[in-house]
């Protein structure tokens, strides 16, 4: 019997934090390096993960099947592609700059917390999230997965209600009031959306029989099962309204700037770099891969919902006052790119919109942590209460910058390539809805050089006179995603290599080839 490698990348970090959870109460440092520790445990499984996967090989490799609940064809069912093989390292990278970055932001004397070790239950939550995500990624029984969907919600709830950010404008009382509407609000929309994918879970087990993924794609592309239209359409629709909850896409993208701005920076980077993910992954692995008719059917309403995400993200975040909400409303226009890519079906496309899910989770974690930095020595989120900050803080500034181009796609930067690949893709299919999200692009670069205009540049206020720079533990949290950012920019192959022929495998699914062009190339 081979050893169980995707079972273990997900349960190091489980192990992790009930060890973590059970360190002593005075031994609060102990419990921060023993969740670091096991982060990167994690992070080196991940890559032997990469190393064993064969991008040219079998469609879902290193897999593993077990029974579970026999009795209702429930199997403990794992394997993973190349686009999960991708969003598994980018979890495994993230977690230890999360951990790294939210050192500090439960220890009792920091916060005024009366909670019984707060500091070992914050980073147990953090790691029991992170064998959530990963062990998704990774299950292809259907049961399973809707369990991780759910389950995640629960650590996720406690680490936004019970670590929000200090950083508030009102009293005490109004900013525990507001983490705990944040909180859930966050639990409820997840929750209906869980509620109504449960009840297509159940619809899809009394059609197919079975959960497992690949046995009930094998049959619907065999001819051996044959779903009513009207029946795929309801069940598809069940699974994509919780996926489009997670992601989150408008119009049920209202959770999400209230979770991200009462959280810590590190846990908001949790949120959208890492948990919001399995939104997208799941609608390419479950709705393409499950319910193809219904996919091609519903693509032009998620095109237009895509679309308002888009050009709807990037208006408020033009008008946000609040850094953290600023960067939550850019990641709804962002997710908005990543759906339209999957949905434009075309190779382009859905290449572009799996590389977009990498380098969003990498830029988008290097600028709300920088964020995280700067807030934390002002002690507001408030973008008029900063000015000057380049001139006393210049590494700090300067990191930010980079994180603040890399959210509007900078031509060197990660994002670029994905940005550019999803809207070749969908202006290859759908030239209008191509040519309109363009203009998500000009809002892009008008909200992040406001921001940092407004904050880094121009008079030194006399609040930031004394602001330290970075220092030695935020630097190490920084500079190698400044790197990865850059490096992804200049080289993405390594993530396409891995991608692409899993979506190959995606566009077969739902048999669609690239158009060809209108005019041919000169012989």
């Amino acid at each position: 019997m081979s050893f169980p490698l995707l079972t273990a990348t997900a349960a190091v970090p489980a192990i992790g934090a009930i060890v973590t959870a059970a360190v002593p109460a005075a031994r609060r440092s102990a419990a921060k390096w023993l969740a670091l520790l096991f982060s990167l445990a994690t992070l080196v499984l991940a890559v032997v993960v990469g190393v064993r996967f064969d991008p040219g090989g079998d469609r879902y490799q290193l897999t593993e099947s077990h029974a579970w609940i026999a009795d209702f064809g429930v199997r403990y069912e794992l394997g993973v592609d190349g686009i999960g093989v991708a969003l598994i390292g980018l979890t495994a990278l993230l977690i230890p700059f999360v951990i790294l970055a939210g050192w500090h932001d439960a220890d009792p004397e920091e916060t005024g917390s009366k909670r019984w070790r707060p500091t070992q239950g914050f980073f147990a939550l953090i790691l029991m999230v992170e064998a959530m995500v990963v062990l998704s990624f990774e299950a292809t029984d259907v049961f399973l997965f809707y369990i991780l969907f759910e389950a995640m919600l629960i650590p996720m709830y406690f680490l936004i209600g019970g670590f929000g950010d200090r950083a508030h404008a009102g009293s005490d009382e109004k900013a525990a009031a507001q983490r705990s509407y944040a909180a859930v609000k966050f639990l409820l929309y997840n929750l209906v959306g869980g509620l109504i994918m449960l009840a297509a879970v159940i619809g899809l087990y009394v059609v197919a029989g079975n959960f497992s993924l690949q046995e009930i794609a094998a049959a619907r592309a065999s001819g051996e099962l044959n779903m009513a239209t009207n029946t795929e359409r309801l069940l598809f629709l069940g699974f994509f309204f919780a996926f489009a909850v997670k992601a989150p896409l408008w119009p049920l993208h209202t959770w999400l700037p209230n979770a991200m701005g009462e959280a810590t920076a590190p846990v908001a980077v949790l949120i959208t770099a890492v948990v919001d993910k399995v939104g997208t992954f799941a609608m390419l692995r479950f709705c393409l891969g499950l319910f193809p008719e219904a996919s091609k059917w519903a693509t032009p309403a998620i095109l237009v919902l895509a679309l308002i995400s888009i050009v709807y993200g990037a208006l408020l975040a033009v008008g946000q006052r609040d850094i953290k909400r600023l960067i939550a409303y850019a990641s709804i226009s962002h997710f908005g790119f990543i759906i339209m890519g999957i949905f434009a079906m075309t190779s382009q496309g859905q290449s572009g919109a799996t590389l977009y899910m990498v380098n969003h989770g990498i830029s988008t974690a290097a600028l709300m942590l920088v964020a995280g930095f700067l807030i934390s020595r002002r002690g507001s989120r408030l973008i008029a209460d900063f000015g000057g900050v380049q001139k006393v803080a210049p590494v700090l500034a300067g990191t930010f910058l980079v994180g603040s181009l890399a959210t509007l796609s900078l031509p060197g930067l990660a994002p670029f390539v994905s940005e550019f690949l999803v809207l070749v893709g969908t202006f290859a299919r759908y030239p209008v809805i191509g040519i309109i999200a363009t203009f998500g692009i000009v809002l892009a670069a008008l909200y992040t050089l406001v921001l940092y205009q407004r904050t880094m540049t121009g008079p030194v206020k006399l609040e930031v006179a004394k602001m330290p720079d970075l220092r030695v533990r935020e630097l190490v949290v920084v500079a190698p995603l400044i790197a990865l950012l850059i490096f992804l920019g200049v080289y993405p192959k390594p993530v396409t290599d891995l991608v692409n022929p899993a979506v190959g495998h995606t566009l077969s699914d739902v048999q669609k080839k690239d158009p060809k062009p209108e005019v041919e190339a000169a012989k």
